[in-house]
């Protein structure tokens, strides 16, 4: 049953994003998805490792940011990773971020 949802998830983003990729997006936004998918999916690795919540704030608190949004930015994607019950893989929390950030820049437009 779980290979079931998560094979549906699978084809639900894929054809997700080749409706997303017919309409323009800005590169600052497509560069913001990119990042804060990545983000998210470090933060599902370190929750799955079994990484506490603090220790995941003190690594983002010792790493350089390159613009000044993404230290706090990086912080709720990480709170809301641990708040989440999910225990999807990785690469499926980043494909799933990245998707649905898309989507909701293009329906800003």
């Amino acid at each position: 049953m779980r290979n079931v949802k998560i094979t549906l998830i699978a084809l639900a983003l894929a054809s997700g994003t080749t409706v997303a990729q017919g309409k323009a997006l800005r590169e600052g936004d497509r560069y913001m998805c990119s990042w804060g998918a990545g983000t998210a999916a470090r933060a599902q690795e370190l929750k799955l490792a079994g990484v506490s919540l603090y220790a995941a704030r003190q690594k983002i608190q010792r790493y350089k940011f390159d613009k000044s949004w993404m230290r706090m930015m990086a912080m709720g994607i990480t709170e809301q990773t641990y708040d989440s019950p999910s225990r999807l893989k990785p690469t499926a929390v980043r494909a799933s971020f990245y998707e649905e950030c898309v989507r909701y820049k293009l329906a800003r437009k």
